[in-house]
């Protein structure tokens, strides 16, 4: 697949990510602060996500959820 697009979206720093695929379509996929990128992930997203995954960023990613999972 080929990188198309990264938008950095909410204060937790979510990176929307839009790839073209080999039959021409896009395929979309959303990465938190919490994953752990894959080896073979496109340089373009490891340098954002490390720029922006801060500790603070992760921290108050991760009390969200937390809040979240409380609510339910």
């Amino acid at each position: 697949m080929e990188l198309n697009k990264i938008e950095v979206v909410t204060e937790y720093k979510n990176l929307h990510i839009r790839e073209f695929t080999d039959s021409g379509k896009y395929h979309r996929r959303v990465l938190t602060p919490d994953m752990t990128l894959a080896d073979n992930e496109h340089q373009d997203i490891k340098d954002i996500a490390e720029e922006l995954w801060t500790d603070e960023v992760k921290s108050a990613w991760n009390t969200f959820q937390t809040e979240q999972a409380n609510i339910i």
